[in-house]
Formats: C-alpha cells, sequence, structure tokens
C-alpha cells in the first residue's frame, strides 16, 4: 500500500501521510534481483474457503513452523481481508534445486497430530480449504489443464491451462479424508541481461505449486532431513482419521525453471482470463441498448415538453380558453418541501460521498495503480477517500437543507456523518461478533477498530461539518417558481404509479446494464477471484450514471404529468430501484453459485450484501435525484406562470 503512495503523491498525497512505506510494490516499479543461491522467502496469507467465507491463519492449523514466528506489518485493507501474513519454515534459495526435504523432522521423527488437531484438520479439509502462500510478493497458483478438444487422437487435443488461486489443503473419498503433506514448488526466474563481468541476476516471475498425498510409509527419510519420494503410482495417500492420533511427514521439492515472461508481466498469468469476451460483448450490448433507449426516450420527452412548453406559452387569449392540465398545473406545489428534509439531505450527501469515492477508486485502479500485487490497497484507499469525501457530502448535504427551508444546520451535519457510516458500522460490528465466535482472521482486531472509529471521528466528521458549513451559507438553488401557501390536493393515482411499480420499471435498464460485471465482482469477492478490469468497471460506471439518470428524469415526468408533486422522496426511493434486482441477484447467485449450508457463513453473505444493496441504493438514488432535480428546474424555467 505505501509504494502505491510514494507513486502517487499527485493524487492521495494525504493517503501517504498516514501510511508505512516500505511494503509491497505496483507492477513496474520496485523489482527484486536475486543473485545465485540467493534465499527466496515463502510466505503465507491465510486459508480460505468459499463454502464458509472465513478466512484463517495459517498456523491456525499444526503447520510445521520456523524457529520464530514474524507476522508481517500489515495495512488497514489487508487487515479487513483476513489476510495474516507470516513466514514459513521452507528454505528455497534462488536456481538451487531441492529434491525432497522434509520439514520440522526432530531425530527423524514423525509429526504427530493430537485427536484434536486431527479433527480440526479434517474438519478444514472437509470445508474445502485453500492454503494460499507467496514468494517475492507472488500468490501460489495451481495448474489446471483442460481438454476443449475431445477428438480420440490424443496428439490432437487441445490444452487449456488455467490457474487456480492456491491449493486445496486435501481432498475427501470414499468418506475418507486426505492431506496434501507434499508440495513441489516450482518457481519461473527470468534471467537479466547485463554486461560482460558482471553477475547474473534473476527475478522470480512464476510461482506453482502441485499438492501431493504421500502415507507416512512411503516416504524414506535419512538424518540430514532428506526424503525420497516413491515412484510412479505406488504410493497411497496419507489418510487422517479424524478418531484418533495421526502420524505423518511434512515435506517438500523445489524446482526451477528459466522463463521468457518479463518482471512487468508476472502478474498476466494470474489475471488471464478466458471470458474477457464477455466483457466485451456485454459493454457493446449495454452500449448499444442503453443510448438507444436514452435516445428514444430523450427524442419523447423533448418532443413532448417543446409542444408542452409551446401550448403553456401561448397568448392569453388562447391560453384562457384552454383547461390547464398537466405538469404546468402544480408549479405552484413542485418545490414545496417534503417531509423529513434532514434525513433526505443526510442520505444525499452520504450518495455524494460515495459517488465520488467510487469514481476515484475505480478511475485510479484503472490506469493500474491499485494493482493486486499491492496487497489491500484498493480497501484502505477506499476507506481513506470516503473519510476525505465527506467535505463534498457535508457542502452537497448543507446546500440541499437550506434550500428545502431547513434551519438546524448543526444537527443536519451530525446526522449526514452519522447516518449511513452508524448504519454500515453497526452491521459490520454485529458480523464481527460472529466472525470472532468462530476464531477467524476475518475478525477485525479491536485495535483497528478504534482506529476506525478514530478515523470517523476524527477526519470524516470535521470534515463533514466543515463542507455543511460552507453549504449551509452558501446561497440556495434557486427554484424558478414560487410555492403556494396552500397545497393543492392530489388527484387518485393509476395503478402503475405505485412506488413499488416505479421502482420495477426503473431498475431493470440501470440493472441490465451492468449485471454481466456485478457476476465478475461476486466471483471476486465470495469465491476468493482476483478483480482487475477496472478499465471495463470504469466504463459500465459512466453506463450507469448515464441510464439511472435518463429512467430517473423520465419517471420524474410522468409522475409531475399525474399532478403528483410529491416528487423528492419518491424520486430517490424510485431511482435506486436497481438496487432491488442487485439483491434478488445476490439471492439467486447465493442459491445457484455458492455452496454454504451453514448459519454464520449465510449471516455473513447476506449481512455483506446487505450494505452492498443499501450502498448501491444511496448512489443510484443519489445520482437519480440531482438529473431530476435539475430537470424540473430546466423545465418550470422555460414556461411563463403569472
Amino acid at each position: 500500500m505505501a509504494a502505491v503512495m510514494d507513486w502517487l503523491p499527485w493524487s492521495l498525497l494525504l493517503l501517504s501521510l498516514t501510511c508505512d512505506t516500505g511494503a509491497f510494490y505496483v507492477p513496474g516499479v520496485a523489482p527484486i534481483n536475486f543473485h545465485q543461491n540467493d534465499p527466496v522467502e515463502i510466505k503465507a496469507v491465510k486459508l480460505t474457503s468459499s463454502r464458509t467465507q472465513l478466512p484463517y491463519e495459517y498456523y491456525s492449523l499444526p503447520f510445521c513452523q520456523p524457529s520464530k514466528i514474524t507476522y508481517k506489518a500489515e495495512n488497514l485493507g489487508e487487515v479487513l481481508r483476513g489476510d495474516r501474513i507470516v513466514n514459513t519454515p521452507f528454505q528455497v534459495l534462488m536456481n538451487s534445486e531441492k529434491k525432497c526435504e522434509v520439514l520440522c523432522s526432530q531425530s527423524n521423527k514423525p509429526v504427530i497430530l493430537t485427536v484434536e488437531q486431527s479433527r480440526l484438520v479434517a474438519e478444514r479439509i472437509s470445508e474445502d480449504y485453500y492454503v494460499h502462500l507467496i514468494a517475492d510478493n507472488l500468490p501460489v497458483a495451481t495448474r489446471l489443464e483442460l481438454y476443449s478438444n475431445r477428438d480420440s487422437d490424443d496428439k490432437k487435443k487441445e490444452k487449456d491451462v488455467q490457474f487456480e488461486h492456491g491449493y486445496r489443503l486435501g481432498f475427501t473419498d470414499v468418506n475418507k479424508i486426505y492431506l496434501h503433506n507434499h508440495l513441489s514448488f516450482i518457481l519461473y526466474y527470468h534471467r537479466e541481461d547485463l554486461e560482460e563481468d558482471q553477475e547474473h541476476t534473476y527475478r522470480v516471475v512464476r510461482f506453482e505449486v502441485i499438492p501431493q498425498s504421500i502415507r507416512l510409509e512411503d516416504l524414506k527419510t535419512d538424518e540430514k532431513s532428506s526424503c525420497t519420494l516413491p515412484e510412479g503410482t505406488n504410493s497411497s495417500p496419507q489418510e487422517i482419521d479424524p478418531t484418533k492420533e495421526n502420524q505423518l511427514y511434512f515435506t517438500y521439492s523445489v524446482h526451477w525453471e528459466e522463463s521468457d515472461i518479463k518482471w512487468a508481466s508476472r502478474w498476466d498469468t494470474y489475471l488471464t482470463m478466458s471470458d474477457v469476451q464477455i466483457h466485451w460483448f456485454s459493454i457493446i450490448n449495454s452500449v448499444v441498448v442503453v443510448f438507444f433507449l436514452s435516445g428514444i426516450l430523450s427524442m419523447i420527452i423533448i418532443r413532448t415538453l417543446r409542444k408542452d412548453i409551446a401550448n403553456y406559452n401561448k397568448e392569453d387569449d388562447i391560453e384562457d380558453t384552454m383547461e390547464e392540465s398537466g405538469w404546468k398545473l402544480v408549479h405552484g406545489d413542485v418545490f414545496r418541501p417534503p417531509q423529513y428534509p434532514m434525513i433526505l439531505s443526510s442520505l444525499l450527501g452520504s450518495g455524494i460521498q460515495l459517488f465520488c469515492m467510487i469514481l476515484i477508486v475505480i478511475f485510479v485502479a484503472m490506469l493500474g495503480m491499485l494493482s493486486p500485487s499491492s496487497r489491500g490497497a484498493l480497501m484502505t484507499t477506499a476507506c481513506f477517500l470516503f473519510m476525505f469525501m465527506g467535505v463534498f457530502g457535508g457542502f452537497s448535504a448543507g446546500r440541499l437543507y437550506r434550500t428545502l427551508k431547513g434551519h438546524r444546520w448543526k444537527k443536519g451535519a451530525f446526522c449526514t456523518a452519522t447516518l449511513y457510516p452508524g448504519v454500515v458500522f453497526g452491521i459490520c460490528f454485529v458480523l464481527n461478533c460472529f466472525i470472532w465466535g468462530k476464531h477467524s482472521s476475518g475478525a477485525v482486531p479491536f485495535p483497528t477498530m478504534v482506529a476506525l472509529l478514530c478515523m470517523w471521528f476524527g477526519i470524516s466528521l470535521p470534515l463533514v461539518y466543515l463542507g455543511y458549513y460552507f453549504g449551509f451559507r452558501k446561497q440556495p438553488y434557486d427554484n424558478p417558481v414560487r410555492t403556494n401557501q396552500i397545497p393543492r390536493q392530489i388527484p387518485e393515482q393509476r395503478w402503475y404509479m405505485n412506488r413499488f411499480v416505479g421502482i420495477l420499471m426503473a431498475g431493470i435498464l440501470p440493472f441490465g446494464a451492468m449485471f454481466i460485471e456485478l457476476f465478475f465482482i461476486f466471483s471476486a469477492i465470495w469465491e476468493n477471484q482476483f478483480y482487475y478490469l477496472f478499465g471495463f468497471l470504469f466504463l459500465v460506471f459512466i453506463i450507469l450514471v448515464v441510464s439511472c439518470s435518463q429512467i430517473s428524469i423520465v419517471m420524474v415526468y410522468f409522475q409531475l404529468c399525474a399532478e403528483d408533486y410529491r416528487w423528492w422522496w419518491r424520486n430517490f426511493l424510485v431511482s435506486g430501484g436497481s438496487a432491488f434486482y442487485v439483491l434478488v441477484y445476490a439471492i439467486f447467485y447465493f442459491v445457484n453459485k455458492l455452496d454454504i449450508v451453514e448459519f454464520i457463513p449465510s449471516l455473513l453473505y447476506f449481512g455483506y450484501t446487505a450494505l452492498m444493496v443499501l450502498s448501491f441504493w444511496l448512489l443510484t438514488g443519489t445520482i437519480g435525484f440531482y438529473a431530476a432535480y435539475m430537470f424540473v428546474r430546466k423545465i418550470y424555467a422555460a414556461v411563463k406562470i403569472d
């Protein structure tokens, strides 16, 4: 994270002052050169499972430990992700092969797992846990070779090579549980071109592992901690019986291969996706559909509006013979302040805060400055940016609150600074208590929670107050028509003007523009995948803004034509209608894509999904509200009103 800040002093200067320096780096910034036989440190990150959604630290299981365990100082994003990066006893030297070596072997004796340890290991294997290691900041991957061509001739079969992040802790077969106790590391290096008489330097460009399960009796060991692997397929796997003590060896081997991959491209292996075309088709489809529909809707509205305005602005004698109808009829009530103006302005202020944060994060990530190699950088940047964007949220909320005839600006500022963040913190705290109960590394430590509270009340709250003060002092938005003293009676509305029907109608278009990208975002969050296609995400975000604005304008126009002037809250709710479809999709994803059956993982999924849906509703509702507000002011400024 710190190296990201060093690389971006012009854009994230404030963040760099608050972060540690010298941790991880962005591709292309700080390559590490190794000489022959230099140590290459293998570190463990965590254990993860898409079935439980509960990460655990590496030494929560009885793996072999080094003489001194050292945890890496982590940034905020790493802590929130559940990463606990720690050293391991694997001894790996640059370009130095190891046939087979035993870990933590004392006097050539095997490791004995107690009944309790055996039960825990068996439970983790049955829950499909993966182990995540890193070497020179490259995550370990397991190679999967899939045959795409099913010809009878093996030579014609095309191998589709894909990589699985981490390696499986073990496997089950016929109700028996087996542990992967031998790891074959395959590391690829790139030899740097140097001038004559200089020693060659190497850079690590890929880190693979082939996990194996080898029974204790099939491993031959000697006094020097070396071992001999069984030949061929004669060996049996190492079974873990959860009802008794188990004896086994933890072993590993190291193989080095030279690679043409340059250091700057070393992450391509991990980030290569076979379905990039899906993104392009999705983007093109979204652009065509959104702009086609936007064009049609705009044409209809512009033509109708021109006709309306022309009729409304006719000379008095003709106007007297016409019965006034449509949206002009409610001109004396359209800017009447709604109920609960403080809460509305507070929610819209939080929406502006979210919008600014998301826009900057996606844009910076699109430029490659928040790469997956900068572990935790994305989440850290998002947290700090949300705090600092409080000044813009406070300013917009303060100005709107004054426009809505509000007077208690201090209470309004406090409401803006605490309403949405308070809900988020409350839900996260409750979920964190359940994670604590499971002793997971995903639980936010108490000092980190105190630090987050200090950031909230020490950075965000003062900035919101500052922005709110200047926003409230600024001239309120200029509404083009005066508000009548007596409210107009609202006629009975048709069924399709119902609020829930409006949410369903307004949400379908923005959701249709982004649901493909939503699948990849969900996969990254819930299935421990890398998400890096921020260029696509930026395009989708622009399309989302355009479609939300268009739909919001159409919905408010229909509402005003139906002589219903209570548009403030309704438009905010209806514009966020796509959040309802996100919730429906999240339920579909849970049922069809994830294999979660336990209570606490399900609670975590739906708890965090609720936060995502709430945030998405605030974001899209705010975009739609301001688009509709500008539209309403424009059309009423264009007609002559006595």
